[in-house]
């Protein structure tokens, strides 16, 4: 038997645009039990062939998506050039495969021994992230195939993950700048930045910039609370950080609650009727502020979620949900001298109802666990 084992150079998550490196290893155990024959043959395993690719398969829920519809994408990232299709095993259609390399041909090992080999491939740059939505879901997979002669194909499929910097405004790098520098022929030539390390400079440059946005939230009764959200744009594992100012409120707010929320929009096209727009809640907040005059807002943004990104078929955006109940009843705060207050038993209250959109992009590093995992079969 042969024992298949690969692992992911540097973690299981990677940008568009980024160099993708897997070691596969195949080796002969040693079998203690087995006795030494005296033909060659019986000692040494041999596989024909192995090749490995990268793909992206797409599946959707068919009560939200026209699935007959999605034949025009399949058919464009199909590549004919090799009969090699190891997304055909899957669920879905494929939206993204790079063509297959191979790793050797005619692999012959005795007991014990053992060959590692080093696949290489750079995700395209408009690839789509990855996404598990409730209409739709995106998965990456380099699949590695081998086979013995005369023998069927085996598979081994590597999970990984993708984030996408296709939705950064293009900001080219400014080259009309001359060099002052002083020339020394000794040194070695300055290395030109790569797209993927414009992009990001640019990600850095676009969730560090603080831009304090100040809403006046209103009611038909009056004002309610003025609310300062320092900047609108942000990385995965960030902190949402804004403030309440309810000092010059009029209208009382007995409690407000946010919670961050995913809006994932089927495109048009592809979308069944009557299908609205899926809302998915994370991370909330939720604090009583009746008397209060000042508050904050701390909201974390997880790491495992996908940041606003538009395909041919899903677009994903962001928001902020508030939740403020409010009440028309004036009610009496205790002073500074008083040494005890109870609450109104009751109190008529309306709940009012306001989305503030948001940008979500990629973290500057991706969230690779420490523990790498191996993925392995036995033929």
């Amino acid at each position: 038997m042969i024992d298949i084992t690969a692992k992911l150079v540097r973690g299981p998550a990677y940008f568009s645009g980024e160099l993708i490196e897997c070691c596969i290893t195949f080796g002969n155990p040693t079998n203690p039990n087995h006795q030494i024959s005296q033909s060659h043959s019986d000692v040494f395993e041999s596989l024909a062939w192995a090749s490995a690719q990268v793909h992206c398969q797409c599946s959707t829920n068919g009560k939200a998506v026209l699935s007959e519809r999605l034949n025009s994408i399949q058919s464009a990232a199909i590549n004919a050039d090799t009969t090699f299709a190891p997304w055909q095993q899957d669920n879905g259609h494929v939206v993204l495969n790079t063509k297959p390399k191979i790793l050797f041909c005619d692999l012959r090992l005795s007991p014990g021994e053992s060959e590692t080999y080093v696949y290489r491939e750079r995700i395209p740059s408009d690839a789509p992230p990855s996404y598990r939505g409730q209409a739709v879901k995106y998965s990456y997979k380099i699949t590695i195939g081998t086979q013995r002669v005369n023998s069927a194909i085996k598979l081994l499929r590597v999970p990984f993950r993708v984030l996408s910097l296709s939705e950064l405004p293009d900001i080219a790098p400014c080259n009309d700048s001359v060099d002052l520098s002083p020339n020394n022929p000794f040194m070695e030539t300055r290395q030109r930045d790569t797209p993927l390390d414009v992009a990001m400079q640019t990600l850095q440059n676009i969730t560090a910039r603080r831009s304090p946005n100040f809403y006046n939230v209103t009611n038909s009764r009056g004002r309610v609370v003025r609310f300062c959200l320092f900047k609108n744009s942000y990385k995965l594992g960030e902190d949402i950080v804004g403030t309440f100012d309810f000092s010059r409120a009029t209208v009382s707010c007995a409690q407000v609650s946010v919670a961050l929320q995913s809006e994932e929009h089927v495109a048009e096209g592809y979308r069944r009727a009557r299908t609205s727009p899926a809302l998915v809640s994370y991370n909330k907040h939720h604090e009583v502020c009746l008397g209060l005059k000042y508050s904050q807002l701390v909201l974390p943004i997880p790491l495992h979620v996908t940041p606003d990104f538009t395909t041919d078929l899903v677009t994903l955006k962001w928001r902020l949900h508030f939740e403020f109940v409010t009440t028309a009843m004036p009610v009496d705060m205790p002073n500074e001298k008083a040494n005890d207050w109870r609450g109104p038993s009751s109190l008529d209250i309306e709940t009012m109802i306001w989305d503030l959109p948001l940008r979500l992009h990629p973290t500057t590093t991706p969230p690779n666990a420490v523990q790498q995992t191996k993925y392995h079969i036995v033929i």
